[in-house]
């Protein structure tokens, strides 16, 4: 029921009201006392918030509903308020018939796969913990129409603790989602801000609510056509944070990554990334005698990583970001403001991805309905051919080269591949190389 981003999918055949009010009652049957939950601006948010709130307070959880805010401000809020845990009605950067439902722990991490698991155990024998008639649950609303104070509440926290500029001209795309936070932040500051689809809607009718390069492309336009020193563009929860030059070109979440790890990282610290991230930040670590330590595919993962001693940054190259000296929940906004405040030091986003290399890599995809045999095939005879070989999702293999992923997608029936090196023709071989690894999978299946 719940992948690394909480229960997802379309809405009236995956997600419906009746799966909230379980998620609810579960989550309450759990243990959970008090709940802050909080959504995006999708529609549908509004049916499966009042049916989650319905299915704790059924079971005596008392409910603080913050509203339509952006993921990271309603997890900040779970602590903040006293409360067990969070809930986030959103489908994040997914398209707008979509929606689902995260849920956070009182640190602002979201529920590991054991806490997960154990309210899917729940919804699916219907253990729940129904309340008497008198010990019913209470909602109190919090939201900023009622004069809650949630989203302002994270704007102080962004501008106490980042020292934001106060003579940048910024765009922020909000992608008409719900990261408004980011642009009262920073026009708090003094910056000169204008933004892009900046009217909450939950259609997502200026662009792809996924913050990639090809949804983008107005942001780069505009910071191109203006004298903007950056560009910055959240998804729609605005748990994501994507970025602009100032030359509108938009930057690569590897470089992101890069460049955020290298700020907070010193020596001895390890910064924790997926198994799909380039060598990249690994090489931009070493020059302050830092490492990476590496994690399965998804933000939960990462987070659980960087919770541990040591890990001083986590961080996706599809834009989630998390420090966890402030919160473990990727927060857009806060990411948002460093990279602000970075350019603000150093002046130039260009020139500081320019500093950077470049590699090249490779990425395809085999279709096929045994991908999960066929990985497990991979990764047998690749520990028989490499020393270097980790199965922490899927089958990553280290060379002197470079390296490649042998990875099954999560939704599709796609064993996707991964390479990269410091040059074409590694890169090349190491690509070949994987694909042969798979086809001499593929047969010994058959």
């Amino acid at each position: 029921m719940f992948g690394t981003s909480g229960v997802r999918g379309p809405v009236g055949d995956e997600v419906t009201a009746a799966l909230a009010l379980d998620v609810g009652r579960a989550l309450a049957t759990d243990g959970a006392e008090t709940v802050v939950i909080g959504r995006d601006a999708r529609d549908s948010g509004a049916m499966l918030t009042r049916a989650l709130a319905a299915g704790l307070t059924e079971c005596g959880s008392d409910v603080i509903d913050v509203g339509v805010e952006a993921t990271p401000t309603v997890a900040r809020a779970v602590a903040r308020e006293g409360a067990n845990a969070g809930a986030v009605v959103t489908a994040s950067h997914n398209p707008a018939p979509d929606n689902g439902i995260k849920l956070w722990t009182a640190s602002g991490r979201a529920f590991d796969e054991d806490r997960n698991d154990r309210v899917a155990e729940i919804i699916g024998t219907e253990a729940f913990d129904l309340a008497s008639h008198d010990g019913i649950g209470t909602v109190e609303t919090r939201d900023a129409v009622a004069g809650g104070d949630a989203r302002r509440r994270h704007e102080r926290a962004l501008r106490e603790t980042v020292p934001l500029p106060d003579d940048l001209s910024v765009v922020v795309d909000l992608g008409n989602g719900v990261g408004r936070v980011t642009a009262d932040a920073l026009h708090a500051a003094g910056c000169d801000v204008e933004t892009l689809n900046g009217q909450r809607d939950g259609r997502f009718p200026g662009r792809p609510s996924e913050p990639t390069a090809a949804n983008c492309e107005t942001a780069c336009e505009v910071v191109a056509a203006t004298d903007a020193d950056l560009g910055l563009v959240h998804d729609g929860d605005a748990d994501r944070l994507m970025a602009v030059d100032e030359r509108g070109r938009f930057v690569a979440g590897d470089a992101l990554l890069a460049l955020f790890a290298r700020r907070e990282a010193g020596a001895g610290d390890r910064v924790a990334v997926p198994v799909d991230t380039s060598l990249l930040v690994a090489d931009a670590l070493s020059e302050v005698d830092a490492a990476v330590t590496y994690t399965p595919v998804g933000d939960a993962y990462v987070a659980a990583e960087a919770a541990k001693p040591g890990v001083a940054f986590g961080g996706e190259p599809s834009g989630a970001w998390i420090w966890p000296d402030r919160t473990l929940c990727p927060d857009g906004p806060l990411a948002a403001c460093i990279l602000t405040a970075l350019v603000g030091a150093e002046g130039s986003l260009a020139a500081l991805v320019d500093g950077l290399p470049e590699y090249p890599i490779r990425r395809d995809s085999v279709r096929t309905d045994r991908k999960s045999e066929t990985v497990e095939r991979v990764g047998e005879a690749a520990a028989a051919e490499y020393d270097d070989v980790s199965t922490l999702d899927g089958v990553r293999v280290e060379t002197d080269a470079g390296w490649f992923l042998v990875r099954a997608s999560g939704t599709e029936p796609l064993v996707r591949i991964t390479a990269e090196a410091r040059d074409e023709a590694d890169a090349d071989a190491l690509f070949e190389t994987a694909r042969g690894l798979i086809d001499r999978a593929d047969a010994s299946l058959d």
